[in-house]
């Protein structure tokens, strides 16, 4: 496992430069496998003091949220939820940690970056990427396409009249109003609406008109696209991302107790898109700043294309129904609404505790930070964003 960081808290990286800023730009760093380059942050071209302030506030903010991460969701959004009870695997969170990433070089770290954690739904990332690569090998034609035709016979998630207009695009933008239950989840009973006596008779909406964040829907998705690759999906995240990115080996994608389906014959269980009961990716922060990395690079690793440009540039589109949403779980910043402190032009991977990838191409800048308050978030990002903005040319 990669062993960056020194026993204290935070570091600031403080190794020599080595390359001239015209060839970095020319052939852009990457990563091997189990390994990260360190320049100082003079070097990388950021005020030593205000991005130390910048880490020190992230340390200082940690989140007041339990580390009991069952309690934590008992008491927070699944305080009023009738089927909360978890049917994943769930962990401990570990400290406010983070890294920040500089044309490609680590800057800066603090925490412990190795730990392996639950990143919620940052899980639909991964999720809509593998999507992606759907659309890449031809298994989906087209994400306008309605996902009922994509179904073998037998496979009724897309049946129903309600859900039979669904297509690729509603569940990835989370406009699909899918109803049904899942994996003993109904629909309705995700972040439900109204009051109790109106939740098993909600309000139905048109696929592609509303927005609304919901798990069984994700979960719907994810299962809809095991039965468009055949295979487990993990394995086609680890082949086509993971490994070509020099991932670690210590990331599961989980799924359910109970998500488990024959495909090809075979027993394989359909994995979660995120960790509202459980489940979904547990992972630590170096390999989330690969992830994130690979999209900085516009989906290209060295010299292989992995994630095409048009997929990001998708990605990157906002919703009709939700201007803030691109794909899952690609969060926008249109207008700077949601983070004013950064450029309109960047993106965030998101999920509860909370987790971000924030990945910004105006500064080639790539930064995780864990478990640290939501409401500090824009904060201190406007922090790093400052100390590249004040940052004083070496001698």
């Amino acid at each position: 496992m990669l062993r960056i960081c020194s026993a204290a808290l935070v570091t600031l990286v403080v190794a020599p430069f080595l390359a001239e800023p015209q060839a970095r730009q020319a052939a852009p760093y990457f990563p091997p496998p189990l390994q990260w380059e360190r320049r100082t942050p003079a070097d990388a071209g950021l005020d030593p003091v205000m991005l130390d302030a910048a880490v020190q506030f992230a340390v200082a903010n940690e989140t007041a949220r339990f580390k009991d991460l069952l309690l934590d969701q008992a008491t927070t959004f699944g305080a009023r939820e009738p089927f909360d009870t978890p049917i994943g695997p769930m962990k401990e969170r570990g400290p406010v940690s983070g890294l920040i990433i500089r044309h490609g070089y680590l800057v800066a770290q603090w925490g412990d970056p190795d730990r392996v954690d639950m990143t919620h739904s940052v899980t639909k990332t991964f999720l809509s990427t593998v999507a992606g690569l759907a659309v890449q090998r031809g298994l989906i034609k087209d994400v306008h396409d309605r996902a009922r035709g994509y179904m073998p016979p037998g496979v009724d998630l897309f049946e129903a009249p309600k859900n039979q207009p669904i297509t690729w695009d509603h569940l990835l933008r989370q406009t699909s109003d899918w109803q049904g239950t899942l994996w003993g989840k109904p629909d309705w009973a995700d972040r439900p609406e109204g009051e109790p006596p109106q939740w098993p008779n909600r309000k139905l909406y048109e696929p592609g008109t509303r927005y609304k964040y919901n798990d069984v829907r994700v979960n719907a998705f994810a299962l809809a696209l095991l039965h468009v690759f055949r295979r487990p999906l993990p394995d086609v995240l680890r082949e086509a991302i993971m490994e070509p990115i020099g991932a670690s080996s210590t990331w599961q994608w989980h799924g359910y107790e109970n998500s488990w389906v024959a495909v090809n014959g075979q027993r394989v269980q359909s994995v979660s898109g995120g960790g509202h009961w459980g489940g979904g990716m547990f992972i630590n922060a170096w390999d989330m700043a690969r992830f994130g990395y690979l999209f900085l690079r516009n989906g290209k690793w060295r010299d292989r294309q992995l994630v095409a440009e048009q997929w990001i540039k998708q990605a990157r589109t906002p919703g009709t129904a939700n201007e803030q949403y691109g794909y899952m779980n690609w969060y926008l910043n249109t207008g700077r609404k949601s983070m004013p402190a950064t450029p309109e032009s960047s993106v965030r991977f998101v999920g509860n505790g909370p987790n971000n990838v924030y990945i910004d191409w105006d500064n080639d800048l790539i930064v995780v930070v864990r478990w640290i308050r939501d409401d500090r978030l824009n904060e201190f990002y406007g922090k790093v964003l400052a100390a590249l903005r004040q940052a004083r040319p070496t001698a």
